[in-house]
């Protein structure tokens, strides 16, 4: 690698997570490294990798698009969200190296009683850097505004009944095949927990994920050169 930064990030977790060659290998074919960043910045990304910071926001660590080839599903039209649920299941350890860092499987399904009716989590993880429970709910399905009031409404009891008082407020992340950016934003307030965040069956086009970084990079320097 000719970036000496990404070849230090992928050392480092390398040893931090004790990956074998083959997860290495697929680590860097899925392009971790750019996924972060078009997340975060670099100096957050390098700082979390070599245990200078603790990961202080959900964006440091909630990667888009998550890639779940590792599920082995056959590329279809539609799928439904018990098979994905499922499939993530059975892959649990493999799911959980791609969901990042410092992640603990707590339940799925969760049944959440609410006066007389009856509401069903998805998956719940809890983890241990940012000390909060992480809600996931699985959308198979185009995503609507109702998807993330529902989730809205899991992370406000969870916040409400589960959490304890030194823990950090709820994360939610709604994992679905496409992804509305706009109805997010006006959906729901700018100081969210809720993320929206895309999955893929495929690996991504390494050309085409450096190209998004490099716009994406190139629109953060305009708006920070506005902002001062």
């Amino acid at each position: 690698m000719k970036d000496e930064h990404k070849r230090e990030f992928y050392e480092l977790e390398a040893v931090k997570n004790a990956w074998n060659g083959k997860e290495l290998e697929r680590q860097v074919h899925a392009s971790l490294y750019e996924r972060l960043l078009m997340s975060s910045d670099k100096d957050s990304v390098m700082a979390v990798a070599r245990n200078e910071k603790l990961p202080e926001h959900p964006s440091e660590i909630i990667k888009s698009p998550m890639l779940l080839e590792f599920l082995g599903l056959e590329k279809m039209p539609h799928y439904y969200e018990k098979d994905l649920e499922n499939a993530l299941i059975t892959h649990l350890q493999q799911f959980m190296l791609e969901l990042g860092n410092g992640f603990s499987f707590v339940a799925r399904q969760k049944r959440l009683v609410i006066e007389d009716d009856e509401f069903f989590a998805d998956l719940v993880f809890y983890n241990r850097l940012l000390r909060c429970f992480v809600v996931i709910e699985l959308k198979t399905q185009k995503m609507t505004h109702q998807d993330l009031g529902q989730l809205q409404m899991y992370v406000n009891y969870y916040d409400r009944f589960e959490k304890l008082p030194d823990e950090k407020p709820t994360i939610g992340i709604l994992l679905c095949q496409t992804k509305n950016a706009v109805m997010v934003e006006l959906t729901l307030p700018k100081d969210t927990s809720i993320y929206a965040t895309k999955y893929s069956f495929y690996l991504p086009e390494k050309k085409l994920l450096e190209e998004k970084l490099t716009k994406w990079t190139a629109e953060f320097g305009k708006d920070k050169k506005e902002e001062i």
